[in-house]
């Protein structure tokens, strides 16, 4: 047999797996998103405006997110961070069963000292399915503390100690706004 047959049927058997893997990466990481792309299903979108931080990267969004399924009465929650620069917009989706744990890593993050690790230098973080991620980092003991905030893979956005309490406190609104919106629609 030729040596070319032998790349070809390799190539056809490794076909499966790289289409799988690229499926795969190109999935939504949130049950909202995925939630979101139901076939033969009538969706209804709410979305409210919870507030924005200005930072260095540019302006940092919160939005709450309700996603209704008429077709079967069910409905997700969740919250959308969304970062405006001046030529560029993105947005990541935060599922509502995330929310705790990253309102309890922002208060963590937030207080953070040296005493985390022995080590001289430190990179703490929290990062959520879809990829946002809060920060503190440190190269060594005589620097500040620098809290950050990250769009999946993107360059991290510094956040001065006023700023990341504006987050903290517009992600805790947030969810204080969906358990509100969550307790209406459990009422008969």
């Amino acid at each position: 047999m030729r040596p070319t047959s032998f790349v070809l049927i390799a190539l056809c058997a490794a076909w499966p797996f790289v289409s799988h893997a690229q499926s795969q990466t190109n999935a939504p990481a949130t049950q909202i998103e995925n939630f979101e792309l139901q076939p033969d299903a009538i969706l209804v979108k709410g979305f409210g405006d919870i507030g924005s931080v200005s930072t260095e990267g540019g302006t940092v969004s919160v939005h709450c997110k309700e996603s209704n399924n008429l077709t079967i009465n069910q409905k997700m929650y969740g919250i959308s961070v969304a970062l405006t620069e001046a030529q560029a917009h993105g947005a990541l989706v935060v599922d509502y069963d995330e929310l705790e744990g990253m309102i309890h890593a922002l208060d963590f993050l937030s207080k953070i000292s040296y005493q985390v690790t022995p080590m001289p230098g430190f990179d703490a973080s929290f990062t959520t399915r879809s990829g946002l991620r809060v920060g503190a980092h440190v190269d060594r003991r005589q620097s500040a503390i620098e809290l950050y905030l990250q769009f999946e893979d993107t360059e991290k956005i510094p956040l001065s100690a006023d700023q990341f309490t504006q987050l903290e406190n517009l992600i805790t609104s947030a969810k204080t706004a969906l358990d509100v919106t969550r307790g209406k629609n459990s009422a008969p």
